[in-house]
C-alpha cells in the first residue's frame, strides 16, 4: 500500500506521530514508569502583551507610552509596583496561596519577531540562529519515554515541541473518537496481516508501525480514562475544554507525564483592549477551574503548569490601539510546591530598552526548561537542553 493512500484514508494517522525505530507492538512492552510528576504546558499563541497582563501600575513610563492602551482601572494590585489585568481575578487566590510564580523578562539573545520562527525556538529550545527538528519535550521522551501516550497534546496536530528524534507524543482532541477510529475495519484488516519482512521494509514498516502504535495507544487511553471523577464546572470555551480533558486524564492516573495545550489569538496589532480582555478572561477562568478540579482529586500536588508566549509586545502602543511584536515577556509557573512563589524577579527597566524599544531579556527561557526537567521531572537536562544555563530556584 502506498504511504500517501494510507495517510489519506486515515484520520488517526494525522493525529498520531510515530516512533521510527519501533518494532514490537506496544502491548508486549513492559511499563517503565516515569515517576509521579506531571507537566502541563499552556501556550499563549500570537505573542501575549505581558505589560498589560502584569501591569506596572506605579510607572509613569508605562502610562506615557500607552495613552489609549494602558490599563488604568480595576487593576488587581499584587504589590506596590505590579498587578494583574482586571480579567485575571481568578488567579489572585493562587498568588496569595503561594501557588503561582511569575517570572519576568524571559527571552533569549538575538530575539526573532516572527511568530513561526520564535515559536520554533521556544518549542525546540534552540539558539536564534539554530534550526532543530526535534522539540525539548520530544527529546525528553527520547530519553525517558516508553509509550507514545507518555505525552499528549490536546489538538489534532502535534506541535514541534512534542516531536523527538526517535519518539513522539500523541495529538488528539477527543480520545473517544481516537479509539473509535482505531477500530475502523480499514485498520483491522491491515494490522493483522504483516510479518517481519513488512516491518523491516522502509515504507511498509512505517505504515504497520503506525497502525500498531495508533491502535495500542488509543486502546490504552480509552480503557484507562474514567468518565466521571469530578463535579467541577468549567467555563464554556474551547480552552477550558482542553484543560477539562487534561484533568480527566490526570485524575484517571494515565501514564502520561506531559500535556500540551494552547490558547490562540494574542496577535493584538489593533484594538487590543477588548481582545486581550476576552482571552485573559478565558485563560484565568479556565486555569482556576482546572486547578480546583485537580485539588478535589488530590492530583494538584504532583502537577506543574507552565504558561508561555512566543514573545511579548512593544512597550509603545501603535496607531491602531494595539501593540507590535516585542521580545522579553513574563511566564507563569503554577504548582503546589514552589520554592519561590509570587514574583520571582522585578520587571526590567522601562527606561532602558533595546534598540527596537523592547524590554531587555534577563532570564533565558531555556533556564526555565532546565529547572523543570532537573527539579520537577527529576531527570538530567543534559542532551535535552543543549545550551549551558544554570537552573533557577522557583522549584
Amino acid at each position: 500500500m502506498e504511504r500517501r493512500k494510507f495517510l489519506k484514508n486515515s484520520a488517526l494517522a494525522s493525529s498520531l506521530l510515530l516512533v521510527p525505530n519501533f518494532v514490537k507492538a506496544l502491548e508486549t512492552q513492559p511499563l517503565n514508569t516515569l515517576g509521579y510528576k506531571r507537566l502541563v504546558v499552556v501556550q499563549l499563541s500570537g505573542g501575549n502583551d505581558g505589560l498589560n497582563t502584569i501591569i506596572p501600575h506605579n510607572n509613569d513610563i508605562y502610562y506615557n507610552a500607552r495613552p489609549r492602551l494602558a490599563i488604568t482601572q480595576n487593576i488587581i494590585k499584587l504589590n506596590d509596583d505590579l498587578g494583574f489585568h482586571p480579567s485575571m481575578a481568578p488567579l489572585r487566590a493562587l498568588f496569595d496561596n503561594g501557588e503561582l510564580s511569575i517570572i519576568n523578562n524571559v527571552g533569549y539573545p538575538n530575539p526573532v519577531r516572527s511568530h513561526f520562527r520564535s515559536m520554533d525556538i521556544w518549542q525546540t529550545a534552540s539558539h536564534a540562529n539554530e534550526y532543530l527538528q526535534s522539540g525539548w519535550l520530544g527529546r525528553y521522551l527520547d530519553e525517558h519515554g516508553n509509550q507514545p501516550y507518555n505525552a499528549i497534546e490536546i489538538d489534532n496536530q502535534l506541535s514541534l515541541a512534542m516531536k523527538g528524534e526517535h519518539f513522539n507524543g500523541i495529538a488528539t482532541n477527543n480520545h473517544n473518537v481516537l479509539y473509535k477510529t482505531s477500530k475502523n475495519p480499514f485498520f483491522k484488516g491491515l494490522s493483522y496481516h504483516f510479518d517481519d519482512k513488512h516491518l523491516s521494509e522502509h515504507n511498509l514498516g512505517y505504515l504497520y508501525r503506525t497502525m500498531i502504535d495508533a491502535r495500542s495507544s488509543a486502546k490504552y487511553i480509552y480503557e484507562n480514562t474514567k468518565v466521571s471523577l469530578s463535579q467541577q464546572e468549567y467555563p464554556q470555551n474551547a480552552f477550558a475544554k482542553q484543560l477539562k480533558n487534561v484533568a480527566q486524564f490526570i485524575n484517571s492516573g494515565l501514564e502520561t507525564k506531559v500535556f500540551y495545550t494552547a490558547l490562540s489569538g494574542f496577535d493584538t496589532h489593533a484594538n487590543q483592549l477588548n481582545t486581550q480582555k476576552r482571552l485573559l478572561t478565558q485563560y484565568s477562568d479556565s486555569i482556576s477551574a482546572f486547578v480546583k478540579d485537580l485539588k478535589r482529586n488530590n492530583t494538584f500536588k504532583d502537577t506543574l503548569i507552565l504558561t508561555f508566549s512566543e514573545f511579548g509586545r512593544r512597550v509603545q502602543q501603535n496607531a491602531a490601539n494595539g501593540t507590535d511584536h516585542g521580545t522579553a515577556n513574563n511566564i507563569f509557573v503554577i504548582g503546589k510546591n514552589l520554592k519561590k512563589a509570587g514574583f520571582y524577579n522585578k520587571l526590567a527597566s522601562l527606561s532602558d530598552l533595546d534598540d527596537n524599544g523592547d524590554i531587555k531579556y534577563e532570564i533565558d527561557f531555556r533556564a526555565v526548561y532546565k529547572t523543570i526537567l532537573n527539579n520537577w521531572m527529576n531527570v538530567s537536562s543534559e542532551g535535552i537542553i543543549m545550551s549551558k544555563h544554570n537552573s533557577l530556584d522557583f522549584i
